[in-house]
C-alpha cells in the first residue's frame, strides 16, 4: 500500500496538499469558538450533495415542478429524508453564517489586513439569502409562489432599473414557466458557482492572514495556553460540531416528516397565508411600517445604508472606540431583527383571517396528497386540476364568494371566517340530512335564523303549519314525523347517511307513505311522487338529491321550486353567476361528495 501511495504522491503531490490543508498553527490552542467556519463549510457541502441528488429527480417546469417534488417527497425511496435534510440544513446554514460573522466582529477579525475577507463574508451572506429565496419557489406550491411574488415586487421599486429587473427575474409580464426556470438557473447554477468562488477566496485569505484571537500577537502565549495545530486538535472539535449540526437537522427532519409541501401554485387563487421563511420575516414586518409612497425607504434606502455601515466596519474598527461602536451597532441590528421577527409572528397568531387562511392552506396541502394518491393518480394536466375539480376544496370557496352574503355554513362563511353581513337565509350545514330536516320541522327552530327566520317565509304557510299543527302532535304522530324525516332525507341519497338509509329501509318506506297522508299533510302544498293538492312549495320528490339541488341552485324561481314566491335567491345558472361546473362543485360539497 505504501508503494502505491508513494507512486500517487510522486504523480500528484497530494501529501503536500494534505499538509497545506491540515498543518496550521492555532495561536493559544484549539478552541470551540473556532468551529463556526468549519461547520458552515460542512453545511454548504451537505447542501451541494443533497441538492445534486434532488436535481436528478426534479423537473424545472411549471407543469411538472410540483409533481416532481411530490414524487420525491412521497414515492422516491428516502426522498422525504433527502429533501428534509436539504430544507433544514438551509436553515442551519443561515444560523451558522450569522454566528460566524458575529464571531468575526467580536474578535475584531474584520480589521486590517482582513478587510477583503470580511467583505467576502458579507457577500457570502447575501448569496446564501439569494439561494434561500430562489429555492423557496422551486416546489411551485402556493406558499413559495405567492411569497416569491411579493419578494420580486419589491425589486420593481429599485430606482431606475426596478421594472426591468423585475421583468428579468420573472421572465416576462407575469409569473409562470420562465420564472421557475430562471430561479432554478440561479439556484442550481449561478449562485452556487459564486458561492464556491467566494468560499475558496475566503479560505485562501483566512489561511494567508491566520487565526485572529483578539488576545495577543502571534507566537506569544495566551493565558498559559501553548499554540496548537489544526490537525488533530481543532479538527476534532470541528468534526464534533459538524456531527452536532447534522444530528440537529436529522432530528428536525424525523420529527416533522421532512420539508413541507403545500398545494400546487395557483395564480387564480389568492393566498392570504403566504409568508417568507423566518429569516426574511423581519423584513416582511419592517415593510408594513412604510406606506406605498415611502416603500422605497424601507425596502431600498434604509437597508442599503445599514449594509454600507456594516461594510465600513473595518475602517471604523481601527480604533478602540470604533470597535466598540461596531459591537454596539451589530448588537442593535440583531436585536432589531429579532424584535421585528417576533412581532411578525405575534401579529399573525393574533390575526383570525391569517389563522383561518393558514388552516385552509394546511387542509389543501393534505387534500392534494389524498387526491394524488387516489386510484387515478395525477392526471397529465397536472395536480392543480385535481384541486380545481375537488368539491371539498372548491365548494367552500364558492360558498364564501357567492352564497355567504345570505346563507351561513355552521355559523360561518364556509371558509371558517365570520360572516361579513347578518345571516338572512338558512344555514346549509348538513342540508337535507336527518338532523337538518328535524330542525326544520321543529316549531322552536323553523322561524330562527338557522332556517326561515331571516326570510319572507318566516311569515309563510310552512312556518305557520309547523308552529300550529306539528306543535300539537302527540307521541304517535311524532314517531310518524320521525319516519317522514327519514324518508325525505333518504331522497337525497347523502353519502354520509348511506349506511343509515340501508338499515332503516322499512321505516323509510313507512315514512314515504305517511308523507302523503292527511295527518302529516305535506302534499297539501308540495308535490310528492305525483301527489299534491296545491303546488305552492318545492317538489319533494328527490329532495336534496344531486339533480334536485343542482336545479335549485341553478334557478330557485323555477315552478318546480319556489316559483313566483322565491325570496331573493339568484338564478345562478341562467344569469351565468356560476358555471355548470361550479354549481356541480358547490352541490358536491354541500352533499359531502368527496
Amino acid at each position: 500500500m505504501r508503494l502505491v501511495l508513494d507512486w500517487l504522491d510522486d504523480r500528484t503531490g497530494y501529501r503536500r496538499l494534505v499538509r497545506a490543508a491540515l498543518v496550521e498553527a492555532i495561536p493559544g490552542g484549539a478552541k470551540w469558538r473556532y468551529v463556526w467556519g468549519s461547520t458552515l463549510t460542512f453545511a454548504v457541502a451537505v447542501q451541494f450533495i443533497t441538492g445534486l441528488a434532488l436535481w436528478a429527480s426534479y423537473s424545472a417546469n411549471a407543469q411538472g415542478a410540483w409533481e416532481s417534488v411530490f414524487y420525491i417527497q412521497n414515492d422516491m425511496a428516502g426522498g422525504w429524508l433527502l429533501r428534509g435534510i436539504h430544507h433544514y440544513m438551509a436553515h442551519a446554514t443561515m444560523i451558522l453564517l450569522v454566528l460566524h460573522l458575529m464571531q468575526i466582529v467580536v474578535a475584531g477579525a474584520y480589521r486590517a489586513p482582513r478587510e477583503v475577507n470580511f467583505w467576502f463574508g458579507l457577500a457570502l451572506l447575501f448569496i446564501v439569502l439569494g439561494l434561500s429565496l430562489t429555492g423557496y419557489l422551486l416546489p411551485w406550491d402556493q406558499q413559495g409562489y405567492w411569497a416569491t411574488k411579493v419578494a420580486t415586487s419589491i425589486a420593481s421599486i429599485t430606482p431606475f432599473i426596478g421594472p426591468a429587473l423585475q421583468e428579468a427575474l420573472i421572465g416576462g409580464a407575469d409569473y409562470g414557466h420562465l420564472t421557475l426556470t430562471r430561479f432554478f438557473a440561479l439556484h442550481a447554477g449561478v449562485l452556487p458557482g459564486a458561492l464556491i468562488a467566494l468560499i475558496a477566496g475566503h479560505v485562501f485569505l483566512f489561511r494567508r492572514h491566520g487565526v485572529t484571537t483578539g488576545e495577543r500577537p502571534a507566537g506569544a502565549r495566551a493565558g498559559g495556553n501553548p499554540d496548537g495545530q489544526f490537525w488533530p486538535d481543532q479538527a476534532l472539535r470541528d468534526a464534533v460540531a459538524c456531527l452536532a449540526v447534522m444530528a440537529a437537522v436529522l432530528y428536525l427532519v424525523i420529527r416533522t416528516g421532512g420539508a413541507p409541501l403545500g398545494a400546487p401554485a395557483d395564480a387564480s387563487e389568492p393566498y392570504a397565508a403566504a409568508r417568507p421563511e423566518w429569516y426574511f420575516m423581519f423584513l416582511f414586518q419592517w415593510l408594513t411600517y412604510f406606506p406605498a409612497e415611502t416603500e422605497i425607504l424601507g425596502a431600498i434606502v434604509i437597508p442599503g445604508l445599514v449594509v454600507t455601515l456594516i461594510a465600513l466596519m473595518p475602517f471604523a474598527g481601527r480604533w478602540r472606540l470604533g470597535h466598540r461602536f461596531n459591537l454596539g451597532f451589530t448588537g442593535t441590528i440583531l436585536a432589531g431583527v429579532g424584535l421585528l421577527t417576533w412581532l411578525a409572528y405575534a401579529q399573525d397568531r393574533a390575526d383570525p383571517e391569517f389563522v383561518a387562511a393558514q388552516h385552509r392552506a394546511e387542509a389543501a396541502a393534505e387534500r392534494i396528497v389524498e387526491l394524488a394518491r387516489g386510484p387515478d393518480g395525477i392526471p397529465p394536466s397536472g395536480a392543480l386540476t385535481l384541486l380545481r375539480n375537488d368539491p371539498l376544496t372548491q365548494g367552500p370557496q364558492l360558498f364564501a364568494d357567492r352564497c355567504a352574503s345570505c346563507h351561513s355554513y355552521d355559523g360561518h362563511d364556509g371558509l371558517g371566517n365570520e360572516l361579513a353581513e347578518a345571516q338572512t337565509a338558512a344555514d346549509l350545514k348538513g342540508f337535507a340530512s336527518r338532523e337538518w330536516l328535524t330542525g326544520l320541522l321543529d316549531p322552536e327552530q323553523i322561524a330562527t335564523p338557522r332556517y326561515f327566520g331571516g326570510t319572507d317565509f318566516a311569515r309563510g304557510r310552512m312556518v305557520r303549519m309547523v308552529q300550529s299543527r306539528i306543535a300539537g302532535f302527540d307521541a304517535a304522530q311524532r314517531d310518524d314525523l320521525a319516519k317522514v324525516v327519514k324518508a325525505l332525507s333518504a331522497e337525497a341519497a347523502l353519502p354520509q347517511q348511506a349506511a343509515l338509509d340501508e338499515a332503516d329501509r322499512d321505516e323509510i318506506a313507512e315514512g314515504a307513505a305517511l308523507l302523503a297522508s292527511e295527518s302529516i299533510g305535506c302534499t297539501e302544498c308540495h308535490e310528492w311522487r305525483g301527489a299534491f293538492e296545491q303546488d305552492l312549495g318545492p317538489v319533494l320528490t328527490g329532495f336534496g338529491s344531486r339533480e334536485w339541488l343542482t336545479g335549485f341552485i341553478g334557478d330557485a324561481s323555477h315552478p318546480r321550486f319556489y316559483g313566483d314566491s322565491n325570496d331573493r335567491m339568484p338564478a345562478f345558472g341562467p344569469d351565468e353567476i356560476l358555471s355548470e361546473a361550479e354549481i356541480g362543485l358547490l352541490v358536491g360539497w354541500l352533499r359531502g361528495e368527496w
